[in-house]
């Protein structure tokens, strides 16, 4: 095991989970209502990491500058709290991945932009995060990511200094964080990355591309 780092710090959407079947039907039902066509979730999927302001891009076209978007974000938000729990799903080795740190002794935690108010019910009916050491959500701090306060606050909750951990995200801006915050980082290239997403340029420790590759990395596989 790499003796450097003593814990392992995820983003959530994208990286542990696949949340995009439940976010883009959140936003495709509101196309539905307004008797619009369904829009194939293989579109919204690239977005699904911006959350509603990237599932209304891609159901409306609209911008958080848009005089309506307030009112469809809180018909999004609701929307999705009524089914998030529905197609979202771990992806391939995740389990396994988590269940081996756990095993090790090695502490993990989720440090994501998604807010409290989804982020609890959705883990809470997980048990695969049981054993996390800390879960911070978007407005856990008073900045999210890619302000490094969220993945500090992470650290200081599992007690282990941040220059001791490593950060597993599948968005720049988990990068931009986690070197901010003086930690190791690693680009999930299995995750959604956005759709003009070049992972060289982002400058993480490493790219790595499946969950398990995490292990191998962490020199535990």
């Amino acid at each position: 095991m790499r003796a450097d780092i003593r814990a392992v710090l995820f983003d959530l959407d994208g990286t542990l989970l696949d949340s995009a079947p439940d976010l883009g039907s959140a936003a495709d039902q509101m196309r539905l209502e307004r008797g619009l066509e369904s829009i194939p979730l293989e579109r919204y999927r690239p977005f699904s990491g911006s959350g509603a302001r990237g599932m209304l891009s891609v159901a409306f076209g609209i911008s958080p500058e848009h005089p309506d978007f307030p009112a469809m974000r809180e018909e999004f938000f609701v929307n999705y709290e009524n089914r998030m729990t529905l197609a979202t799903h771990a992806f391939d080795g995740v389990e396994q991945l988590l269940g081996e740190l756990s095993r090790r002794g090695l502490p993990w935690g989720v440090v994501t932009n998604k807010s409290k108010r989804f982020t609890d019910p959705l883990l809470a009916g997980m048990p695969l995060f049981a054993p996390a050491g800390a879960i911070v959500s978007g407005d856990t701090t008073p900045h999210a990511k890619p302000h490094p306060a969220p993945l500090l606050e992470a650290a200081h909750r599992i007690g282990v200094a941040p220059e001791h951990c490593v950060y597993v995200g599948d968005d720049e801006r988990d990068i931009v964080a986690g070197k901010a915050a003086g930690m190791a980082t690693l680009a999930a290239a299995w995750g959604y990355l956005g759709v003009h997403s070049d992972l060289r340029g982002w400058n993480a420790d490493a790219e790595i591309d499946f969950p398990l590759g995490v292990l191998k990395w962490l020199d535990l596989a």
